[in-house]
């Protein structure tokens, strides 16, 4: 599991990467983290660590839904989606663009903050998205309450679009362009 797919350096944390996820390898890491009081908006506060394996089998096996697990310094700290917006999510929900790639990620919780480790996270996962040259915008759909993910989505480069009503939640449609992405990098580091 040492397959890596992105790598960078963070100025300040240091070295930050995404691998593969393997739904049986990294289930009982991921139920940990999904259950965590801090993971509320990731709804799978009851699920089991069945429900997991199953959760991460499924998305493994699926044609427009991939995830990865990222890493700092070598251990498991986040989770990185990565979706097509026009075929899961978000299908029929807005006028999706060639190009456009969906994201969801959710850093694991913490008894040691680290001060800017979260907006470090994203930009990691932002930077893997865009790494691929296909990808011309990514697209979120946070739930309109978690007001810290609006937050760290407008420091690199979101926008929101409009608030849709999904079946599970009432989501900010958000989109952020490449060029929108780059031009907070030079802003904050």
């Amino acid at each position: 599991m040492t397959d890596i797919f992105f790598s960078r350096t963070d100025t300040t944390l240091g070295e930050f990467a995404v691998r593969a996820l393997d739904p049986f390898a990294d289930a009982e890491l991921l139920h940990g983290w999904v259950t965590h009081p801090k993971a509320a908006f990731w709804l799978m506060q009851d699920a089991s660590l069945p429900d997991v394996e199953r959760e991460y089998m499924a998305i493994a096996a699926a044609e427009h839904h991939d995830a990865f697990i990222g890493l700092h310094e070598g251990r498991p700290t986040f989770l990185m989606e990565r979706y097509n917006p026009a075929e899961v999510e978000l299908k029929g929900l807005y006028e999706a663009q060639p190009g456009d790639v969906g994201m969801h990620f959710l850093v694991a919780p913490s008894d040691t903050p680290v001060h800017g480790f979260t907006h470090a996270v994203i930009t990691t996962v932002m930077a893997a998205l865009f790494d691929d040259p296909a990808t011309g915008r990514v697209v979120v759909e946070p739930d309109v309450r978690n007001a810290a993910v609006h937050a760290l989505n407008k420091a690199v480069g979101f926008e929101i679009v409009e608030r849709i009503a999904k079946p599970e939640k009432d989501a900010y449609l958000s989109v952020c362009t490449r060029e929108q992405f780059e031009a907070t990098r030079g802003a904050t580091r």
